[in-house]
Order: C-alpha cells, then structure tokens, then sequence
C-alpha cells in the first residue's frame, strides 16, 4: 500500500497515513456508503418528480367514508312516517340496499355529490329492515338493520265491485272504511282507479267513511278496471293507519239499461240501445211512492226475504221467499218478482210498497214469467231508471247512485 507523506512545521516526526485516513479527511465517503445512500436519497413519500405524494401515499393515507345510517342501527320501535337516509362523511356511498324481511326493498336515489342516499318511500310498519351501504374504495360494506314500530289503530278499506268480477256499466268503484277519515285528500290519493280503454275516473266523498270512484259517463262495455289501493301506513285519522296494499281488477260487460215508467206502468230493457224486452211492472202506490232516477243493481237475490220492520213500515208484509230480487237503494227499494199479487196488476195499478214489482210464481222456478226472465237477463252494476213515480230523485249516497250527480257536482266531492 503507498502513503503520502504530510510536512510538519512543528519539527514533530511526520505522521504516516494510511489511504482510507486520507479520504475520511478530505470529506470523501467509503465506497459502501455511497452504495447504501442510492436507495436512501429522496423521501419515500415524495414522487419522483419532487412535485407530490405517490399514489401508494395517497392510498395509504386516505380514509374510508364514515356512514351514518338513519334509523340507527339496532333501532327496535323505529317510526315508519319519514325515508330512510344513509349519510357518508369523508368520501361518497358507491352503492345502498336496503330489503325489509317482508320480502320488499326501498328503492332510493343520491344526492348529486353521492354523499347521501335517501329512500323514495318511507319503510312500512312492524317492518324489518337490512341496509348494506358500500362507500367508495371500501373493501368491507357498512350493514346495520332496524324494525319499525306496529300502527296502534288501523282501518280497512273493503271495496265493491268483487276481484276478478263481471259487472254492469253502471257499476261504480265503491271503498268502504272501517273508520272515520279525516284526512281525506292522504286517503284519497293513497287509492287509483285506472281503465282500459282509458278515460277520466274521479273519486266522490259520500260522509267520512265512503268513497266512490266514476267516469263522467257509463263505463264502456269489455272495459277493465283496476284497483291499486295504497294505504298501509297512510293516516287516514290521527293515530289510525291503513294496513292494505294490493291491486284487483274487474271488467264491465255488456250494457243493459232498464227504463221503468211508472205512468204507463211498464219496464223497457235495452242492450246497446236496442230494446230486447218490455215488461209490464207494478210500481208504489201513492203512499208509498218509488224513488225516481238512475238506480244501479248492487245486490241479486234468487228468493229472499222481506220484512216491513226493517224499513220502517211496521208489520204490514212480511214475505219469506220474495222471487228475484235485486236491490236498487240501501233504504230497500228492490227490482222483484211477485207471486201474491193478481196478474190484473202488473201493467195497470201501481199498489206496492216502493218496490219495482214483476208477475213472478212462488218457488222462484217456472222460466216463463216476467219476474224470472229479467232477473236471468240481468248481473250487478246494471242501470235501472225509474220515470213518473211522483217521488223526488233517490240520494246518490242511497246505494251505488252516484250517477244522479252532474260531472261538476261529483268532481266537487273530490278531496283532491
């Protein structure tokens, strides 16, 4: 190995030094130490360019969304009148399900910056719920789950015409409560009536509890009709909730419309305004009058029986196996046949109660009268008119009559 050789002014023995003692004084670094800088020499955390943070940095120092769920999870009597909301704090929601153990699911939209997801409904009572909220770049899904509480007090709404029925055209979509409404415009726009071929279909008030729902004119006949009644959970009255959610359907058959002229004491029966039959009838006599106007068949009986009590009359009839009845008013004005009466009768007298009399026989069998073939010929929503009875115009709350209102005064019983 070579050494350099120093002078010394001191006169001191000049020291002898070695290569490696030469490079340390002169600011130099070992070979090794240089190799172990290369790696060393800028901050793992900077990008090469010295301009900003690597992606791995940025990765690795982000945080994942914070997710709020409302109802809070656990939630066991949560209420069922406001969305459910699910809130990201610190980043975005990529996606939100929320399923009820009812089978359902609360379908929801985003806010425009996605930090916030709120449903389009609001849950359903007595309801569990499941939300599985995923935040952006999160490998793990936020789950939380609640249960809304039941309805202290419900209330149903039973509805005329039957599912799947057959009807006339007169036959109005009719929704009976089970309890006062008082927030008619919540219940009214909780029920649709829709028709195909399709045309204007309007909801009537008749009181508090009754709804009934018609086009200005008779149903055309082969039209379906259906009912989508969305009332569960709809507040009809305070603290009283609706408890249905289901679509029926009904169709309109063919139209039959029965004019009954009490002057000349004859029923004129007509199909798509072709008459197919005339009937001489019996009407009530001057104590007893008919009520005039558009009537709508809402009940058929093959025999039934009639009693005077139960319409006001006392004891005067009671007939255990009246022939062919069919209700045209909830006060018990019937389209019936007549076995006790002469034949003299019908056609020239009018000496019943109220009721629209035809000659029938007893047992409600022999096809050959008046009585037996118009009940035949006749099915539920068909029309009824009664002319020149000397009485006023029947209620069109008094059965399904509702066609005895002009188009403008039914729309004004709308609540919406």
């Amino acid at each position: 190995m070579s050494v350099a050789h120093i002078s010394n002014r001191s006169g001191r023995q000049p020291r002898r030094w070695s290569r490696r003692d030469l490079l340390a004084a002169l600011g130099a670094a070992p070979a090794a130490a240089a190799l172990a800088g290369c790696g060393s020499s800028a901050d793992a955390s900077t990008a090469a360019d010295g301009k900003g943070p690597t992606a791995s940095a940025r990765t690795a120092g982000a945080k994942p969304a914070t997710i709020t769920v409302t109802p809070a999870d656990g939630t066991r009597k949560a209420g069922f009148s406001s969305p459910v909301e699910v809130t990201a704090g610190a980043g975005t929601l990529a996606s939100v399900e929320v399923t009820g153990n009812d089978g359902s699911s609360l379908a929801g939209t985003f806010n425009a910056a996605r930090t916030k997801w709120t449903s389009a409904r609001n849950p359903y009572s007595g309801t569990k719920y499941t939300i599985t909220a995923r935040a952006e770049g999160a490998t793990e899904a936020h789950v939380t789950s609640f249960t809304t509480k039941a309805p202290g007090a419900t209330f149903v709404g039973y509805f005329t015409p039957e599912a799947g029925s057959t009807s006339g055209v007169g036959m109005p979509v009719s929704v009976n409560f089970t309890h006062a409404v008082t927030d008619r415009a919540a219940v009214q726009k909780a029920i649709t009536v829709t028709a195909e071929p399709g045309v204007e279909v309007v909801g009537h008030w008749f009181g508090d509890t009754r709804l009934d729902f018609r086009p200005r004119t008779y149903w055309a006949p082969g039209t379906k009709i259906t009912l989508s009644l969305r009332l569960k959970d709809v507040e009809g009255a305070d603290g009283v909730y609706g408890v249905q959610h289901k679509d029926v359907t009904f169709h309109i058959g063919r139209e039959q419309i029965s004019t009954v002229d009490l002057a000349t004491k004859t029923m004129t029966v007509r199909r798509s305004g072709r008459t197919v039959a005339t009937y001489p009838v019996t009407g009530g006599d001057s104590a007893h009058t008919t009520w005039s106007g558009i009537m709508v068949i809402s009940e058929r009986f093959e025999q039934t029986r009639m009693e005077s009590s139960t319409v006001g009359l006392g004891d005067e009839y009671d007939i255990p196996d009246v022939p062919h009845a069919q209700r045209l008013t909830t006060s018990g004005t019937f389209v019936h046949g007549n076995y006790w009466a002469s034949t003299a009768v019908f056609g020239h007298r009018n000496t019943s109660h109220g009721c629209v009399g035809l000659h029938d026989a007893k047992g409600a069998g022999d096809t050959s009268v008046a009585g037996y073939k118009f009940y035949e010929s006749s099915m539920l929503g068909d029309v009824v008119i009664v002319q020149n009875s000397g009485e006023r115009t029947v209620d069109p709350a008094n059965g399904l009559n509702g066609w005895n209102l002009s188009w403008a005064d039914w729309k004004a019983g709308s609540a919406v």
